[in-house]
């Protein structure tokens, strides 16, 4: 593909306008070759780790990011950031699983109904009794759980990350210390 269709389709998806495109690329022979693009382009917002905001489109063919910024003074548009809830997982999950107990999902649905945030950014954490490429798992699954749970009551997730064990806040020597980080932390963009 040229720079000059690249340029083309660049600015038709990041006007969200394309369901259909013919775009005309030079061919070898002075000849015009014709390439049909075709996707629906959603367009969104997606927020860095530093919770600041970029819109976004991709169709599938080639993306577009452009940061979001304030009319008025040309800043960019930032959230504050916070840990609005860190539960400890003994009380959401049932043991080595990543299936949430009726009240663990009953306190996190209600949690995300009230909280009031923009967006949610969660991360599962374990001890580390098991291997490190299982804890891996087990903490991406159980963010994923939390998350699930968030947006089926319509909260908006910006992303989900497992740490497994290597983001401790307690020593793993103890079975307090195990249990400290056992934990799901929920952080809120407002």
């Amino acid at each position: 593909m040229t720079n000059l269709s690249r340029m083309v389709l660049r600015t038709l998806v990041g006007a969200a306008a394309i369901a259909s495109a013919v775009v005309l690329v030079p061919g070898a022979a002075s000849a015009q070759e014709t390439v049909r693009i075709t996707g629906r382009v959603e367009p969104g917002i997606w927020i860095d780790p530093d919770g600041c905001m970029h819109w976004v489109a991709d169709g599938g063919a080639e993306g577009y990011m452009e940061g979001r910024v304030n009319p008025h003074d040309g800043m960019p548009v930032c959230l504050n950031l916070n840990t609005c809830a860190v539960t400890n997982t003994d009380v959401l999950f049932h043991t080595d699983s990543a299936r949430l107990t009726p009240s663990g999902r009953a306190q996190l649905e209600q949690f995300f109904r009230s909280a009031g945030a923009y967006a949610y950014a969660i991360y599962g954490h374990t001890d580390s009794r098991a291997s490190d490429e299982y804890n891996m798992g087990l903490s991406q699954r159980r963010a994923a759980a939390v998350a699930n749970t968030a947006r089926s009551v319509g909260a908006r997730v910006a992303r989900e990350i497992g740490y497994g064990e290597r983001r401790p806040v307690a020593s793993n020597a103890t079975a307090a210390g195990m249990q400290q980080n056992r934990r799901v932390e929920i952080v809120c963009y407002r």
